[in-house]
């Protein structure tokens, strides 16, 4: 994948992990294609420009993202405070293990992005399933997109316009699927187009702000909750046991920057998988005090009449929760066209490797292939958001996905990575880590298949 990828995206100074707040521009729950030249063809010594502290940054911005609007719900479905916050620490374990095995084994693979590292540890077929995941995986979070643009602008035309939501239906132009289309067509659009998006670098890190603004405020109004805002019920335990596992799909939607992270472990200084340790687990400690945060204010203020997206539940004339929607709405409209390019990347390295092609033999029809690729993608993916407007039923497919990125793919490599090594007796320590990585396929299969029924079972009866 490495050939396809680098001639898509030949200009290294747009992708190359650096200070650049451009660089970190997080994709919210995001695939990358970033990739920058393998150390035996980069300059000087092949080594990054990173530090630990900016790697740090760098994953807690790719992890964070407008998954976090779902927390407060994801709470609500676990059962409570003490059931979401029991989940969650007990899935960051295995969080932090899935990005440090990805180091291992691009390491060992001298590999540098997360499909590449698939392909040279696990083969073909697990490689070619990855590469079809992500381009899943970015569809589904594009149309996620689409609906969090339409639940923000509801809110906020509702403030603008001085009536009620019912009343605010009988105009055209404040119809939601009006708003959505004319956004998606006038600025969607136009950045989805151009071959390369490092020019979206510095509007990428407002909703990085943005993103860090929209936590602050859900804090800060539960602390000075206004008085008409009364939780309904506040759920202290889980209503079945298996509720809790309905909060899985957002917590995956949301911790999910294992794509992202190769590219970053080999921009480091000093690409070591014990520094690398350290650095993924300070990160995820931080994405779990933003989202714990979020997810505990939001839910004790709403209790469990809390919307899917948490700002929804806010009334349209609060000004500083509409100042947080318009962030949420540049922080999407930003995130939208990156999510598009890597999936888009990944389509474009399927279609050259089963075409024997190359990119240099393709120039000419790429420009028209690249227009039919990202016409068909946004059409589809706003299409299917008009008519899909509860973003927890997206999340609830994609987070299954995300599973798949933290725990499947990560353990097959750690077990194939060990059923490699040449040894005349396997130690404990060797057992133990195939172990490990059998647990976690077992565990992201598990967890990708029941929300993945569940969602298809929740469509059927709804």
């Amino acid at each position: 994948m490495a050939q396809g990828f680098g001639n898509i995206n030949s200009d290294y100074k747009d992708w190359e992990w650096s200070a650049d707040a451009g660089e970190r521009a997080r994709l919210l729950q995001s695939p990358s294609v970033e990739t920058v030249p393998k150390s035996g063809e980069s300059e000087g010594n092949g080594l990054g420009a990173t530090s630990a502290l900016g790697a740090v940054f760098i994953v807690v911005n790719a992890a964070l993202g407008a998954g976090l609007l779902n927390f407060p719900a994801a709470f609500s479905m676990a059962g409570g405070v003490a059931a979401g916050i029991a989940l969650q620490m007990c899935m960051l374990i295995f969080i932090i293990g899935g990005l440090v095995i990805l180091a291992y084994c691009s390491q060992a693979s001298n590999e540098r992005t997360y499909q590449e590292v698939v392909w040279a540890v696990c083969g073909k077929v697990p490689g070619v399933l990855c590469e079809v995941a992500i381009a899943v995986y970015t569809f589904g979070t594009c149309i996620a997109f689409l609906i969090i643009i339409g639940d923000q602008e509801d809110k906020i035309i509702a403030a603008l316009v001085m009536e009620p939501k019912e009343a605010g239906s009988s105009r055209w132009y404040t119809d939601r699927k009006f708003t959505i289309s004319i956004t998606a067509f006038l600025l969607i659009l136009p950045l989805s187009i151009p071959k390369e998006i490092g020019f979206q670098k510095y509007a990428s890190s407002l909703s990085v702000i943005g993103t860090w603004y929209v936590t602050a405020v859900i804090i800060i109004k539960y602390i000075w909750p206004n008085k008409e805002l009364v939780p309904v019920e506040i759920p202290t335990s889980p209503s079945t046991w298996t509720a809790v596992f309905n909060a899985m799909p957002t917590i995956c939607f949301g911790f999910q920057c294992h794509v992202s992270s190769v590219p970053v472990f080999n921009s480091m200084k000093q690409p070591e998988v014990k520094t690398w340790g350290a650095v993924v687990t300070a990160a995820m400690v931080i994405a779990l005090f933003v989202y714990t945060g979020t997810g505990v204010c939001g839910f004790l203020t709403f209790g469990a009449g809390v919307e899917q997206d948490v700002l929804m539940s806010y009334p349209s004339n609060d000004i500083p929760v509409a100042l947080a929607r318009a962030f949420i709405i540049l922080c999407v409209l930003t995130s939208y066209p990156i999510l598009h390019f890597c999936g888009r990347a990944v389509l474009e390295g399927l279609w050259l490797r089963y075409t024997g092609v190359t990119v240099e033999e393709d120039v000419v029809r790429e420009r028209r292939r690249r227009l039919l690729q990202t016409i068909s993608w946004f059409l589809l993916t706003l299409l299917l958001a008009l008519f899909i407007p509860d973003i927890g039923k997206v999340i609830s497919v994609i987070g299954g996905l995300a599973a798949c990125f933290i725990f499947v793919f990560p353990g097959l490599c750690l077990i194939q990575a060990k059923l490699s090594e040449i040894q005349e007796t396997r130690a404990i320590s060797w057992w133990a880590q195939v172990s490990y990585g059998v647990f976690m396929v077992t565990l992201g299969a598990f967890i990708f298949g029941q929300t993945t029924a569940n969602a298809i079972f929740v469509d059927l009866t709804a």
